[in-house]
């Protein structure tokens, strides 16, 4: 299987504090991919270096086989890096078919003034339209978004960001601030995408984590510490003893 993504050798300082030390990671084509770690373990850090919010201080990154390493997000973007965001990004005053809409012609560039003489923009409202239908959202198109639940934000979200194309989906805690039922209908969502576009997951929900990827990495102390199944990193006692102190299951 070929890789979308590979990491070498990735670091970030800020003063004396090493936030990323030599990360290497992999994430093939295709696949779901966690990242996880305790609080503090960098990876916010890293998730920011991958999307050139912040500048690595050394290291390389490479996003279908192209170095991008030094590149602007907005060309990351372009090259195909799509992300969401642990606290959603939305325009609230906007309905729900105008935000998808919105993300629709960002992607395909020009203006932004969507909604004039809609007749002349009747491809970027099917698309639009499309992309509300299959993501459950359908009933709540005409919706401000001011209005919708913080899952159904969630969804807006990842709809936006797929709106976008992307090679490389990087999901910054989906089910952040999510109850079961909202978490599950996340969860079915995103299975939905396997194998339509690769994933980078950080996530602190263990049972979504498990539940959803092919493989995880986990991070500590701003390292990568393994590499492996969800069977392996759940036996592991190096994983246990990173999250639990030493405990018998990570769950």
């Amino acid at each position: 299987m070929t890789s979308i993504l590979n990491v070498e050798n990735l670091v970030k300082r800020f003063g004396g504090l090493t936030a990323t030390d030599h990360v290497s990671l992999e994430v093939k084509t295709g696949e779901i991919h966690a990242l996880i770690g305790p609080n503090g373990a960098g990876k916010s850090t890293l998730i920011n270096q991958l999307c050139g919010e912040l500048t690595s201080d050394s290291g390389h990154i490479q996003l279908g086989g192209r170095d991008i390493s030094h590149d602007s997000p907005e060309d990351r973007v372009h090259l195909g890096l799509g992300r969401t965001f642990q606290i959603t990004s939305l325009l609230e005053d906007f309905t729900v078919r105008q935000n998808v809409g919105i993300a629709v012609q960002a992607r395909d560039g020009g203006n932004l003034r969507i909604w004039d003489r809609v007749t002349k923009r009747r491809a970027l409202w099917d698309e639009t339209d499309a992309r509300i239908a299959d993501s459950g959202l359908a009933s709540r198109a005409d919706t401000l978004v001011a209005d919708l639940s913080h899952g159904e934000k969630k969804q807006l979200e990842l709809v936006m960001a797929l709106a976008g194309k992307p090679r490389l989906l990087l999901l910054d805690e989906p089910m952040a601030g999510l109850g079961h039922a909202e978490s599950q209908e996340m969860i079915g969502l995103l299975d939905s995408l396997r194998g339509h576009v690769s994933m980078l997951l950080v996530e602190h929900d263990m049972d979504a984590v498990f539940a959803l990827a092919d493989r995880i990495s986990v991070l500590v102390y701003g390292q990568i510490l393994m590499t492996g199944t969800a069977d392996q990193i759940r036996n592991d006692p190096r994983v246990r003893e990173a999250y639990l102190g030493g405990e018998d299951e990570l769950c």
